[in-house]
């Protein structure tokens, strides 16, 4: 007596979208005769490539789940990095936009905008008015004695139309209560002389050379 091992076919997994629909192939017969008379041979049929990919856990519906098995990976562009210049006295600067015209020099007086931050992010002050855009611009003079030294430091070397952002430690920052940039109104004023002890983030663009 023969014992006949039957495929079931998979008709639920040949109505997916994402199933493979291999050629049809002819099923061969294999016979394996015992060693012994007593044991009957059996006749197997071939497995389709479909069922022995299942059994090895590539189904298609993993292929269809796991597409990172099906398609190669694609390369990816790195992002642009804006690099940090560290000057001696410790003021950390990054060129934003380089602007046009001459750089502005020791001894210069500059019309600037600014934007003040303390490191975490949080506003402190700004000639720009956050809501409506307004802005108020300030005159400085390229010197140390008026200034903060880490801002003549940022400013001195700009050109017409630059920006530059800057990490300025308090060491270079507000030393004493006179050195601008500082704000008339007492409210700002306090806020930013309550932040002097800690390293700034200002966002300068220089508008003109007078």
């Amino acid at each position: 007596m023969h014992l006949q091992l039957q495929v079931l076919p998979f008709q639920t997994l040949q109505q997916l979208p994402c199933s493979f629909n291999f050629p049809p192939r002819q099923h061969k017969d294999v016979t394996i005769k015992g060693s012994h008379s007593r044991h009957p041979s059996v006749s197997v049929k071939s497995l389709p490539r479909r069922v022995v990919l299942q059994l090895m856990g590539f189904s298609p519906i993993s292929l269809c789940i796991y597409p990172l098995f099906a398609a190669p990976m694609q390369d990816m562009n790195e992002p642009e990095v804006i690099r940090t210049l560290k000057l001696s006295g410790g003021v950390r600067i990054q060129e934003i936009i380089e602007g046009e015209g001459r750089e502005a020099r020791d001894g210069d007086y500059v019309q600037v905008n600014y934007v003040c931050r303390r490191s975490n992010g949080y506003f402190v002050h700004s000639t720009v008015d956050q809501f409506s855009g307004e802005s108020s611009p300030v005159t400085l003079p390229l010197d140390e004695n008026q200034i903060i030294k880490g801002l003549k430091d940022v400013l001195t070397g700009m050109k017409v139309g630059g920006k530059r952002r800057a990490l300025i430690p308090p060491s270079v920052g507000y030393i004493n209560e006179n050195l601008k940039p500082i704000p008339d109104e007492f409210g700002p004023r306090r806020s930013l002389l309550s932040h002097a002890k800690e390293p700034l983030i200002f966002e300068v663009q220089l508008l003109k050379i007078l």
